[in-house]
């Protein structure tokens, strides 16, 4: 535990939805949710509009547009959040070199490795103006938390949401921490928490109340002793600025099961080459291949193989999924793929990407070979048979940059406006295979010169210190003139 709180934990707003609505001003202010639109697929973020409702992440989408039938449903732009994550960081590491990013929209910071705080007036200052810079270069908000551990630093960003700050000063973890219920602390999930509750411990102060030795009978030493740790308090755990990578791995879940024996092979082989792409992205290789297989009746089954040594070839992950494919029984269909890669290193086995194509050339019988025929370059996909996702972006040589606002029964609807438009934009429906409109890739949500401007400057929200709260600034207006959800206009169908 520190004497200082210089621990900051940052916490993007409900980051993709509100991603999207920085992106289309005629969804500003407007309840947007962002996820799989097909009868299986779930809330993967709702906007603050939209959790009015009662939409919350990880909901199926079915009971979310039950709640929310009037929100714009969108499916996930993951290239644009990326890049957002990555200024994000980039803004975290000029505080310090020790940032753990938990995922895309959230990281802990060590402000006192990085040299700008030493105590609580230091730490609220970089706080404030790490949110400032965010607002500057993307347009978006982030909560920020800053305590002396992790824990409480994670459980201020929480009190912050949305678009605030809050300083916990060390010495006051106790008496913050005695009302809150056991879920908040790390390690208490649902089944953990109805444990406790069980046997009468609602709330962390009842958890210290009962004693480290009553919490070890009830969880085990390791557990029970860390979770009394927990609760008194104590969290010494630093921040880790690289942390290992154990697998990686990619999975789609259908809309209808599948029962084609090609089909799912064709799927498996598909999801093999994106897994190798993350792989490669991520700057390792891997030696052991997992498949894993959800069918019908909800039964899960994983199958792995361990191969000589690490690889990213795509062709050997391929074949080596395609093979542990073979000992699964498919017969009754399949909802759910996904292809793995664990034990992973930073380098390859030089011999492993020869080995495809080297078993397939002892699979081919000795003889003349003819003259090779000419390769012709893969055909361009049918217009027709386009794919128009709801949100996603496209273009058209007439009317230049919008987004996928809904299609179906041969047509898509657009709506072209850009970040920077001052006003929700037109809207125009055309046949899916109309020969002006492609698919276009995100535009940035701040110009380089009004981030270039911005960066620095004051930013507005709630700064809330000590458990003080100060007078919130006035936020930017919503420019969510006609034309939004509400009206029906901004509604996307699967």
């Amino acid at each position: 535990m520190r004497a200082a709180p210089t621990i900051l934990h940052l916490d993007m707003d409900a980051f993709f939805a509100a991603a999207e609505q920085a992106s289309k001003p005629s969804l500003r202010g407007k309840p947007v949710i962002v996820g799989g639109l097909g009868p299986r697929g779930v809330v993967s973020t709702a906007s603050y509009e939209a959790r009015r409702f009662g939409v919350r992440s990880a909901m199926p989408m079915a009971q979310a547009r039950s709640l929310c039938p009037n929100a714009a449903y969108l499916v996930p732009r993951f290239q644009l959040y990326r890049t957002i994550s990555e200024q994000v960081m980039e803004l975290l590491g000029r505080l310090s070199p020790l940032v753990e990013p938990l995922s895309l929209d959230e990281a802990f910071v060590d402000l006192e490795a990085g040299g700008v705080a030493f105590g609580s007036a230091s730490a609220r200052e970089a706080g404030e103006r790490l949110r400032r810079d965010i607002r500057a270069v993307t347009g978006l908000s982030g909560s920020v938390g800053l305590a002396g551990s992790k824990m409480l630093a994670k459980i201020a960003s929480e009190q912050a949401k949305p678009d605030g700050l809050v300083l916990i000063e060390p010495g006051t973890e106790r008496e913050l921490l005695a009302p809150m219920t056991v879920r908040t602390l790390p390690g208490v999930g649902p089944a953990t928490g109805e444990h406790l509750r069980r046997a009468g411990m609602a709330t962390v102060a009842d958890l210290v109340e009962a004693g480290e030795d009553e919490l070890v009978r009830l969880l085990g030493k390791s557990h029970g002793a860390s979770l009394f740790r927990m609760a008194a308090g104590y969290d010494d755990r630093p921040v880790v600025a690289e942390r290992d990578a154990k697998s990686v791995s990619v999975e789609d879940t259908f809309d209808i099961d599948l029962h084609d024996r090609g089909r799912i092979t064709s799927e498996v082989g598909r999801l093999a080459d994106r897994c190798v792409q993350r792989l490669r992205g991520s700057g390792h290789s891997g030696r052991t291949i997992v498949l894993k297989v959800r069918r019908y009746d909800f039964s899960t089954l994983t199958r792995s193989e361990t191969l000589r040594g690490p690889t990213d070839d795509p062709a050997v992950v391929r074949e080596a999924a395609g093979r542990l494919l073979d000992s699964v029984d498919t017969t009754g269909g399949v909802r759910l793929l996904g292809v793995g890669v664990s034990g992973l290193a930073d380098f390859t086995q030089e011999d492993l990407f020869a080995q495809a194509a080297g078993e397939r050339a002892e699979e081919e019988p000795e003889g003349e070979q003819g003259p090779a025929e000419p390769v012709e370059a893969e055909a361009e996909p049918d217009p027709a048979q386009r794919r128009w996702l709801a949100g996603h972006d496209v273009r058209h040589a007439e009317y230049g940059p919008g987004w996928v606002q809904g299609s179906g029964v041969g047509r898509v609807t657009v709506r072209f406006e850009t970040p920077t438009s001052g006003a929700p934009g037109r809207v125009r429906t055309f046949r899916v295979d109309d020969p002006g409109l492609t698919a276009a890739e995100p535009l940035p949500l701040v110009g380089e010169r009004d981030a270039a401007q911005g960066e620095g400057e004051a930013g507005d929200g709630e700064a809330v210190v000590g458990g003080q709260m100060s007078p919130p600034a006035s936020r930017p207006k919503s420019r969510s003139d006609g034309g939004g959800p509400g009206s029906g206009a901004a509604v996307s169908r699967p």
